[in-house]
């Protein structure tokens, strides 16, 4: 990513991050003569429940540091450089010119940005403005009644260290704490970022940080810096012609990675680069879902942290209900914070899991069974039952049981569900689609999961009787409703009326009856100007991809580009969000590779202006990891690795007679079981690769020629 002009905002410039401590650059607002380097940390969050996630719980602001050089500021040239995720370059002044290297390390969690100064910007200097630790949610609602603010940060000097610790009233503290070397001309300032709750121990821990981090020279930490991202990066690869799409990818990949760790919170709604936002915490009906599809495909389950915070947290998810149904019932609200409690304070702006049939409308019931499906993606790509058996089977059951208290027979033998609320169309509705949906998957997948565990389970009969009898899905001339006697008809960035069709693939194009269904439900969504936002293209882009048809996903990427992406491909409504662009991630994959049903399909949705393209160690369901080259507008092979030894039914897209073969050569059994489509035995960590009949293609992964010249991302001089 390239910079030759300053970037003025969040939506404009570079970011580093490693999931907890993140920075965003851009000049310092107000016309100032000054570069921001933003101080975030994705753990530092108020612990006041009484005034709910977005007020006592949310996220909070920490501070930022400015560069402020000797001469006034005539030009930048920077490079984002992926591979090593640093930032390097230059800052110009008509006093001389800065040179700088930045990067939040991997591992330590310490920024370092080192500054070479010329001999007339040699007293440039570094200053910290701390931020008052107030929710960011303040800038557009008001304050909730009896709400304190947390005092202001304290700075202390420790033996050259500066720290700047701030006290919460909840208890606890994080402090930012800083120190500035000078080793041969060099400059380099050393950052981190500490948080406790609720002792107040941060202090001691940051000082430590800073004090083994700043005895290194850049150049002594970026090497392990370095060596993590350039191993990530191998661990898939997707080449496009599309220059200026297959540059967002990788960029995408970037971001996901400086964003989200297993072992860091679930993402909130702007991942680690917190600034002013009416969403300052966690979202569950919608965003967190969308923020984690891309891990499975490109190959990166080390980013998992919805499955480890839901295992972690999951007594939590019981007591976010009302009293009579925590004994068997589990719920997640619209937002927690990173311990996935909500202090349902709706004065502060909390969202208590839906009661179904209350009036007036309340906030969601399905967005635990909505983040289990995720955690259900996580178990397929990878086919380790630890993950079913710990967190799926449990967590789903009682998400389900919840459903279970309200689902009653009517008068036509069905089971039906009260009034519940469709994120976020503003009414509560009858056998509410969203909620039907996300029912019927959670009933079936808790059969297939008591079937794979070995559980005998006594709900079973129960779940059974619900994919038997439930309702059919609401539908009128238009497709999908949002619920009984609630048509679609205003504008929508949500698709929650259309899960059936796409992430659960329950509704599908490849059943004839469907088609029709699903085809006049999208156009009907995306046909209300309005109220449509990104991540409506980006699902609108993944149906299509599902019924085969790569030139209108391809159309609907391009309107998300053209309307939403921001210059470094971040992404704002009416503050700064991120699950957009990741989202964009995943319909690409699902135009490249889908592997939903137990069918791996090979580029089932690529435009014809694809004529060439390259995967690698593509992860599909199943667990296996896929490879597969186009060219001149055919698919030349196909290879799948086995990690599981899971059944391998594969719809190869390659015309004519085929021929199978392992990985030495010699020729492998399959069954035609379709058209384009075979069965093949493979054991765990054996190797298929298909072929044109009598075809030995050369199998090196290599990138594909852009098919024409794009500007990079970033702000180039043109």
């Amino acid at each position: 990513m390239v910079w030759q002009k300053m970037p003025q905002t969040w939506y404009e410039g570079p970011f580093l991050g490693n999931a907890l401590l993140g920075s965003g650059i851009y000049a310092e607002p107000g016309g100032a003569n000054a570069v921001r380097f933003n101080v975030q940390h994705s753990e530092v969050q108020d612990h006041r429940p009484e005034f709910g996630s977005l007020f006592g719980l949310a996220r909070l602001p920490i501070g930022y540091f400015t560069l402020e050089p000797v001469g006034a500021i005539t030009a930048v040239d920077w490079r984002l450089r992926l591979r090593d995720a640093e930032l390097t370059g230059t800052i110009a002044t008509d006093k001389g010119t800065l040179t700088l290297r930045a990067l939040v390390h991997n591992s330590r969690s310490v920024m370092a940005i080192e500054v070479t100064p010329t001999s007339g910007e040699a007293a440039f200097r570094w200053v910290f403005h701390p931020a008052e630790a107030i929710s960011p949610r303040v800038d557009f609602k008001p304050v909730p009644d009896g709400y304190t603010g947390n005092p202001p940060a304290v700075v202390e000097d420790h033996h050259g260290v500066q720290a700047a610790v701030q006290p919460l009233l909840a208890g606890g503290q994080h402090v930012t704490a800083w120190r500035e070397r000078t080793r041969a001309g060099r400059r380099t300032l050393y950052v981190t970022v500490a948080h406790s709750h609720p002792k107040r121990t941060a202090r001691d821990r940051a000082l430590k940080d800073i004090g083994s981090a700043s005895a290194l020279p850049y150049d002594a930490l970026a090497p392990t810096h370095r060596a993590w991202w350039h191993a990530y990066y191998r661990k898939s690869f997707l080449s496009l012609p599309a220059a200026r799409l297959q540059r967002f990818y990788w960029i995408q990949l970037y971001k996901v990675a400086a964003a989200a760790r297993a072992d860091a919170p679930v993402m909130a709604t702007s991942g680690p680069w917190l600034e002013s936002t009416p969403w300052p915490a966690t979202w569950w009906n919608l965003n967190v879902q969308l923020e984690y599809w891309l891990i499975h495909g490109s190959n990166h389950l080390e980013l998992d942290a919805v499955t480890r915070a839901l295992g972690e947290f999951r007594d939590n998810l019981s007591n976010q209900l009302d009293a009579p149904y925590r004994k068997d019932s589990a719920g997640i609200p619209r937002t927690t914070d990173i311990h996935l409690v909500n202090g349902g304070a709706v004065g502060g702006g909390g969202y208590a899991v839906g009661i179904p049939g209350q009036d007036p409308p309340t906030p969601e019931v399905g967005n635990l069974t909505w983040a289990l499906h995720n955690v259900w993606l996580t178990y397929r790509h990878t086919m380790d039952e630890s993950v079913l058996r710990d967190v799926v089977y449990p967590l789903l059951r009682k998400a389900i049981a919840y459903y279970l208290h309200f689902l009653t027979p009517g008068s036509d033998g069905k089971l039906h569900l009260p009034a519940t609320f469709s994120p976020e169309y503003g009414v509560n509705a009858p056998d509410c689609n969203y909620d039907l949906m996300l029912l019927r998957w959670g009933c079936a997948t808790l059969l297939d999961s008591a079937r794979i565990l070995g559980v005998k389970d006594p709900s079973a009969p129960r779940w059974r009787e619900v994919l038997t009898k439930l309702t059919p899905y609401p539908v009128d001339e238009n497709g999908f409703m949002i619920g009984a006697g609630v048509p679609f008809a205003k504008s929508h960035r949500h698709y929650s009326h259309m899960l059936a069709v796409y992430p659960l693939y329950e509704v599908t194009w490849e059943d004839p009856a469907e088609r029709e269904l699903i085809e006049t439900s999208l156009n009907h969504w995306v046909g209300f100007e309005g109220a449509l936002q990104g991540y409506t293209f980006t699902g609108a882009a993944s149906m299509s991809a599902q019924m085969g048809r790569g030139e209108d996903a391809l159309k609907y990427l391009g309107e998300l580009m053209r309307r939403f992406i921001q210059p470094n491909t971040m992404y704002k409504e009416s503050g700064p969000v991120i699950e957009t662009p990741l989202s964009a991630a995943q319909s690409l994959h699902d135009m490249v590779c889908q592997s939903w049903g137990g069918v791996i399909r090979v580029f089932p949705a690529l435009p014809a202006a694809w004529a060439e393209l390259m995967v690698h160690d593509f992860r599909t369901q199943g667990a296996f990891l896929l490879s597969a080259a186009r060219e001149g507008g055919r698919t030349r092979w196909v290879r799948l690795r086995s990690e599981a030894g899971a059944p391998c039914v594969v719809r190869h897209s390659l015309d004519g007679p085929i021929e199978v073969r392992d990985g030495r050569g010699r020729r492998l059994p399959y069954e035609t079981v379709g058209a384009g489509t075979i069965r093949i035995a493979l054991t765990r960590g054996q190797e298929a690769i298909i072929t044109a009949r009598g075809d030995r293609p050369d199998l090196t992964v290599r990138p594909v020629e852009a098919a024409e010249p794009a500007p990079r991302w970033g702000l180039p001089a043109s």
